[in-house]
């Protein structure tokens, strides 16, 4: 399974990015996918998920910021995100996992997905 990503560029802060993600095989409602980031020097951080049932979670860093959608008819997954910080800067990955082991909370804390895109980088600066 491939995941293309897009949607990262540089923003000043309080601005506004979607990124994208979209499985190459799989319909997006069968999977559980997640975003998870990495700052500079920092281990990867789970952001937000989406599992099959629609569930979300998020982190409390970007409760009330970000969003996590899915759109079925076009097979593709969105990250909404509002306000943006300078913290928020990093590579953004998209993950995916279709054994349905747990929920969204369980995949962004453990971010034992199976399947990983190439990353996105998103830079918030002024």
């Amino acid at each position: 399974v491939k995941l293309a990503e897009s949607g990262g560029d540089l923003v000043q802060p309080g601005r506004s990015l979607r990124l994208t993600c979209a499985p190459s095989v799989f319909t997006v409602g069968a999977l559980t996918i997640g975003w998870v980031r990495q700052a500079p020097g920092k281990d990867r951080e789970g952001v937000s998920s989406i599992s099959t049932d629609g569930t979300r979670y998020y982190i409390d860093a970007v409760k009330g910021r970000f969003t996590i959608s899915r759109d079925n008819a076009k097979n593709t997954v969105y990250l909404q995100m509002d306000n943006l910080k300078p913290e928020d800067s990093g590579v953004y990955y998209c993950a995916a996992d279709e054994r349905g082991k747990a929920g969204s909370y369980y995949y962004t804390k453990s971010l034992d997905f199976n399947y990983w895109g190439q990353g996105t980088q998103v830079t918030v600066s002024s």
